[in-house]
């Protein structure tokens, strides 16, 4: 039988967008037509290394979107599937584990055909169930079989401590006993768990070591011998499965555990990571993060803005205050740019203003998405989240300044490029702004500190003016995060002063200022 399309043999690879609807199934309704048609029957993995294969062999992208490990964690799943290997993906928390073992069901053949009826998806050419047998040998040609389309054969299960063997594995069913007037003493009466159902396709188990060392010893003989026993019910059902698992380091061998049997049995282990770079890292968050807004402002992110953001989750991971064992989620970045731009957006939608460009000032209301993406040691605790958050956000800052200006704790080169904006602070001036000032009122109070802008145009040359403001607010804050000049806090203002003068000071010298502004409109009123 000729099918349309080239399907000679019904191996189906799709190259379309998750959001493109499913090509139709073959036109083939029963067992006859199928034996016709020539299909060629391959079991799961066999069907993922062919089409792994075909893939390699065109150059197309396998794992498309995953940044950053190309070089590392894929090949070694290509391997992996290659070999006809269960796997486990091992990580910290936010590297992608769930994403990647999601993406496996892409490898799958567009469409495969199973008995019409079949709880288990059964080959018509194989039955493994009593009810499938019956039927092929009730009506053997004329089997009725329908086609199941691959996004329908991806079962995945975060392992929780309740997970009972009935969830996996099934149990009697008393309804379905009464209903057909059947014995317990028929296998018709099973109810099969998530793994039998998933036969024919790829079954994943979030999180391994949450589950209990008894439910995980149901697991053995379903990756090796295919028994099954089920309350009393010694079954042997050949299950065609991938098996991929889950697990955080930590837990593997601390909160929780994998039983040794079970980690022998699994063939690939396979260790994920955390961008290795800045520049992966910033590719990830801007593939991520929610930045086209449409809200009918446009807002500017300059670059350094995003390697800032970045540069915060590099030194999370490295903090004596945070957590190291459970690691620092790329969830952090991709919440913090969002909330970097809602920031500018808030602050624009005030002012009535088209057009913005993210501020240094609002890398403050990047805290939140920082505080509750981190776990705090003992010290942490004591310092306080929101504390910890700002101090992450002040290294970030003076980490990537020293990219684009000079290293202001240079005797030399520092003490030149910064002597004249730092003289103008040591005769007593001071500047205090508004977190939410316009556009207007943020020019004039950066402009009014001496050889500031010559300075920041002289280095960085750029032509657009909001892009020179920033960066000029940018060096205030790198001078006091390199004890150079002093900054005090309020809930509505920062004020940069002389370093031995902010010392002196208190916030509450701001108070003259809070009068000066209307806290519902965040304008300055009209005098």
């Amino acid at each position: 039988m000729n099918l349309p399309g080239g399907f000679g043999f019904l191996i189906f690879i799709s190259t379309e967008h998750p959001q493109t609807p499913p090509m139709n199934p073959p036109p083939i309704q029963t067992l006859g037509e199928l034996k016709k048609s020539g299909y060629v029957f391959r079991t799961v993995k066999e069907e993922l290394r062919h089409n792994l294969i075909l893939k390699l062999k065109a150059k197309q992208p396998v794992f498309e979107g995953m940044i950053g490990y190309e070089r590392t964690v894929i090949p070694q799943i290509q391997n992996a599937l290659l070999a006809r290997h269960d796997l486990i993906l091992l990580g910290l928390r936010g590297q992608g584990k769930t994403r990647l073992i999601r993406m496996l069901a892409s490898l799958l053949d567009e469409y495969i055909p199973f008995i019409e009826g079949s709880e288990l998806n059964e080959n018509p050419l194989n039955p493994i169930t009593k009810y499938g047998k019956n039927l092929v040998n009730e009506k053997g040609d004329e089997t009725p079989i329908t086609w199941l389309h691959r996004s329908e054969r991806y079962t995945e299960k975060l392992a929780t401590p309740d997970t009972n063997m009935a969830d996996l594995i099934g149990d009697i069913d008393p309804i379905k006993a009464a209903t057909r007037r059947l014995t317990y003493a028929d296998e018709e009466v099973i109810h099969f768990g998530l793994i039998p159902r998933a036969n024919r396709g790829i079954f994943a188990i979030n999180e391994l070591p949450d589950l209990q060392p008894r439910i995980q010893v149901g697991l053995l003989n379903i990756m090796e011998e295919q028994d099954v026993q089920i309350r009393g019910f010694n079954l042997r059902i050949p299950l065609d499965l991938l098996l991929v698992f889950t697990a955080n380091p930590e837990d593997y061998t601390n909160r929780g555990s994998i039983i040794t049997p079970l980690k022998d049995r699994i063939d690939s282990q396979i260790i994920t990571h955390y961008p290795k770079n800045l520049e992966t890292g910033i590719e990830i968050t801007r593939q991520e993060a929610w930045q086209e807004r449409g809200g009918g402002v446009q807002i500017e992110v300059p670059h350094f803005f995003r390697e800032i953001i970045e540069q915060v989750a590099f030194e999370a991971r490295t903090s004596e205050y945070i957590d190291q064992k459970s690691g620092v989620s790329v969830r952090m970045t991709r919440s913090a740019l969002e909330a970097l731009i809602s920031a500018a957006e808030r602050r624009a939608l005030f002012h009535h203003e088209q057009k913005t460009t993210v501020r240094i000032s609002d890398l403050l209301q990047v805290e939140p998405a920082i505080t509750g993406k981190v776990e705090l040691v003992y010290e942490g605790e004591q310092e306080g989240a929101q504390n910890v958050a700002r101090l992450l956000i002040g290294k970030a800052v003076k980490a990537i300044f020293l990219r684009y200006f000079p290293d202001p704790a240079d005797k030399k080169s520092g003490k030149a490029a910064y002597k004249e904006v730092l003289n103008w602070f040591a005769k007593g001036n001071s500047l205090t702004f508004r977190h939410d000032m316009d556009q207007a009122d943020y020019h004039k109070a950066l402009t009014k500190i001496h050889g500031l802008e010559e300075m920041v145009q002289k280095t960085i040359q750029t032509h657009r003016e909001a892009d020179k403001l920033v960066m000029m607010e940018w060096v205030l804050e790198a001078l006091h995060q390199h004890s150079l000049v002093g900054k005090d806090y309020s809930e509505f203002f920062a004020s940069y002063s002389d370093i031995v003068g902010s010392m002196l000071s208190g916030i509450g010298n701001l108070s003259d200022e809070d009068e000066d502004w209307d806290d519902d409109t965040y304008r300055r009123p009209r005098k």
